[in-house]
């Protein structure tokens, strides 16, 4: 039997992330070289996360965090398939260190991220081995960025709900993390009604007249009803119209101009799990 030193384990667990006594085995196996246990617990990973391919993923943490001079943002979920893998320690590095590498590269979408190379091996492959150390299926769901003036991002505690919010000059940050914590709360469909995609636009009014009718309203006076329920869609689910979680007498418009009547909402994005 190979004289495996703690020296040798905590090499092994450094490069892999893996744990102590599945670093041991890995060496133990591998007879004391470190390249084939570095195989071999990739390539349990590699097992683990194709046993596990059909289960779902509906755990993990959503995180969003703005470059140095807050122009760029971006935001990322890593799935898993329970609570207490997603408030591991070293699920949260995996997460923050995928999110630091986005955010530092700006891949053009979640399967380009997958596709990069960060440490000499592919995202998703990471990933895939990274399985085998929680002994979960982990995925990575959503990435997505936003580049403005100013960027501000906001994280809801638990990792469950995360925001970017891009501004159209350098604000107040009490201003800026007021907007982002809006979209957070509110899960607006777009900035302003304009905005709103005619589809959408087109189903709240089928809804809004299928409503009418089942009233019993009558039929030369459904479109305007539902015009009416429309108007309504817009003032609660579009940014700039919505009431402003802080004080409810005022829009989140009024609330910006009052603040800097200059400022524009330019984009945001939000990504939430079970919330």
């Amino acid at each position: 039997m190979p004289n495996i030193t703690a020296a040798d384990v905590s090499k092994l667990r450094k490069i892999t992330g893996a744990g102590m006594m599945d670093c041991k085995n890995a060496l133990v196996e591998a007879e004391g070289d470190i390249d084939r246990a570095i195989e071999l617990i990739r390539e349990r990973g590699k097992a683990i996360a194709t046993k596990r391919a059909g289960r779902e993923a509906g755990e993990g943490a959503g995180l969003a965090k703005v470059n140095a001079n807050a122009t760029r943002g971006a935001m990322i979920v890593l799935n898993c398939e329970t609570d207490f893998v997603a408030k591991n320690e070293d699920f949260l590095k995996v997460a923050k260190k995928i999110l630091d590498f986005a955010l530092d590269t700006a891949p053009s979408n979640l399967e380009a991220l997958k596709e990069s190379v960060m440490e000499g091996r592919k995202v998703s492959d990471m990933i895939t081995e990274f399985s085998g150390i929680t002994g979960e299926k982990v995925e990575l769901s959503y990435y997505d960025q936003v580049e403005a003036p100013m960027v501000v991002p906001y994280i809801h505690p638990g990792n469950k709900l995360a925001t970017i919010v891009g501004l159209s000059k350098v604000t107040d940050m009490q201003v800026a993390k007021d907007i982002a914590m809006q979209v957070a709360a509110m899960n607006p469909v777009s900035i302003d009604k304009e905005d709103v995609p005619e589809e959408v636009k087109l189903k709240e009014l089928e809804i809004g007249r299928e409503q009418a009718r089942l009233e019993g309203k009558p039929e030369n006076m459904l479109d305007k009803i539902a015009e009416g329920k429309l108007q309504k869609f817009f003032k609660e689910s579009t940014l700039l119209n919505q009431e402003f979680i802080k004080d409810n007498k005022m829009t989140v418009r009024q609330y910006i101009q009052s603040a800097d009547k200059d400022l524009k909402v330019l984009a945001f994005k939000r990504v939430s799990l079970n919330v």
